[in-house]
């Protein structure tokens, strides 16, 4: 049976020859990429043979952790179509053990399970420095490599069981993206600053600890025999054993459970009510607010643009933190960062419409309602951002006089995004996600439309909102008294160019509707 599951999926890979032009072009690209990727890999650890043996430890480990933390999370988060779903076999009669054991084997027949094994046997070289670190170096990276493939066959169908929903699999998605955008400057930056007494005790800290986890005992254990710790070397050999043993007893119960549950069925929701229809005035800027609530609420694409929200600010303090800015400066940051993105996700807000902007262009002269309907779940947003966010912005910073500027010039930038955003959208709109497609999908833009409305939205809120920003910084440097002027110069000029962007933007929608359906319908 096993030989079965194995030609399976050698007949699925030389499948992949018949995909259209596009696809075989990316798979080309990705699999010569992987293979590169595995060359130095080897290449680097055959190096490391002749190296000192502490950092060589710590290179290893850390970088075997990092590569196991990647095959257990990333198909969770980034879950596609499981060609070799147990489910699938639920039908031929055959046993739960059979079908685990055939389709882990032939896991091992892809492109990163092959790289990876690969790798894994390269650290025999590193560690061969003594008979004793050798046998076990053979051990550990034949546990490496089936701790990698047996955990990312686990993950692989989990993700496949408990995503059934676009939505779903949009969301973790996103969580996905966050999780990378957020970790991967943070390593980098922990790696330029050198963080630690020495420029490697971070790190050697760090190896320490992932040592005795899951995750890098497994790479641990030759480390431990070359240094003579032998003891160390069989208890971390017991832990990576116990987690090669646990995996398969999770995935031998999750091929059980999936043979017997052959789908989940989506369940019908019964809504009552209008929704958000029910309880927004019965206006037109009170029926535009609703069905823009309601996609903020449902679509995935909107949790996308969103995510930027958070993240930039995040780095930013990061990168102040570690070049020693104090924190009583660095903590007035990250609210007016997020205002800025806040406001200006609606610069294209119309794309997102698709076809469906053709209920607006019908109604006729509806432009204002249009632009104030569409900004009010970035309000909704921003009232409490701006409100508690300051107020704890300021408390963190140990300086409660800031407050008015924070305040000032939060409000500043998401008014003030609003309002050209208003002109942007309408004047402005490039091709967006399709509503129901994947959320990290970008339709390619002829021209310099979206580089024009993008970079000219973002700059155009930071230009206009820098008197308030500059009072800021003086109160905070020169006289407390400023931040008042900050407060008052940001909610002036927010507010005019609210008003202004608006009265804009809508004659813009009222003049432009034929022109902006059929943008819509080019996207």
């Amino acid at each position: 049976m096993v030989a079965e599951f194995l030609r399976l999926r050698l007949r699925l890979l030389a499948n992949t020859a018949k995909r259209p032009t596009p696809q075989l072009v990316g798979v080309i690209i990705g699999t010569v990429y992987a293979l590169i990727m595995g060359i130095v890999l080897i290449a680097a650890l055959f190096m490391l043979r002749s190296g000192e043996p502490d950092p060589t430890r710590t290179v290893v480990v850390i970088s075997g952790a990092v590569v196991v933390i990647g095959f257990w999370f990333l198909p969770l988060f980034f879950s596609r179509h499981d060609a070799m779903d147990p489910r699938s076999f639920s039908l031929y009669g055959v046993n739960d053990g059979s079908i685990a054991l055939g389709l882990f084997l032939a896991a091992f027949l892809s492109v990163p399970a092959l790289i990876v094994t690969l790798v894994s046997l390269a650290t025999i070289v590193t560690w061969s420095q003594s008979p004793g670190s050798a046998v076990l170096a053979v051990i550990s990276a034949v546990a490496g490599a089936l701790t990698c493939v047996l955990g990312a066959r686990l993950a692989t169908s989990i993700a496949a069981f408990v995503f059934t929903t676009r939505r779903s699999r949009e969301i973790g998605a996103t969580v996905g993206v966050l999780a990378v955008i957020v970790i991967v400057p943070g390593i980098l930056l922990l790696m330029l600053t050198g963080w630690g007494n020495d420029g490697g005790g971070f790190f050697s800290a760090l190896e320490n600890v992932l040592g005795w986890t899951p995750f890098g005992a497994v790479w641990a254990i030759p480390a431990d025999a070359a240094n003579g710790q032998w003891v160390f070397a069989v208890l971390k050999l017991l832990i990576a054993l116990a987690t090669i043993a646990l995996l398969w007893l999770a995935w031998k119960g999750l091929v059980a459970l999936m043979l017997v549950t052959p789908g989940h069925a989506t369940e019908e929701r019964e809504h009552a009510g209008l929704g958000w229809f029910g309880r927004t005035p019965t206006t037109r800027t009170g029926a535009i607010a609703a069905r823009s609530l309601t996609y903020w609420g449902r679509d995935a694409r909107y949790y996308a643009q969103l995510v930027i929200v958070p993240v930039v600010p995040l780095i930013a303090v990061i990168v102040f933190v570690f070049v020693g800015v104090p924190i009583e400066f660095t903590a007035l940051l990250p609210v007016p960062l997020m205002c800025v993105f806040l406001g200006w996700v609606v610069h294209n807000d119309v794309a997102f419409d698709n076809t469906a902007i053709w209920l607006h262009v019908v109604a006729s002269r509806i432009g204002v309602a249009d632009r104030i309907g569409r900004m009010i779940p970035v309000v909704l947003i921003a009232i409490p951002l701006i409100g508690i966010g300051s107020f704890l912005s300021v408390v963190f910073a140990d300086n409660p006089d800031a407050l008015p500027a924070v305040l000032g010039t939060s409000t500043c930038l998401v008014l003030t995004g609003l309002g050209l955003g208003s002109i942007f959208s309408a004047r402005f709109p490039y091709p967006a996600t399709r509503p129901g497609d994947s959320a990290f999908t970008q339709p390619q833009s002829t021209g310099a439309t979206s580089v024009l409305a993008q970079g000219f939205s973002l700059l155009g809120t930071l230009l206009l909102s820098t008197p308030a920003v500059v009072y800021g910084v003086l109160g905070v440097f020169v006289d407390p008294e400023y931040f008042w002027v900050s407060l008052w110069s940001g909610l002036a000029v927010g507010v005019v160019v609210l008003v202004v962007g608006v009265a804009w933007g809508a004659r813009i929608f009222t003049a432009r509707g034929p022109e902006i359906l059929a943008a819509a319908q080019r996207n």
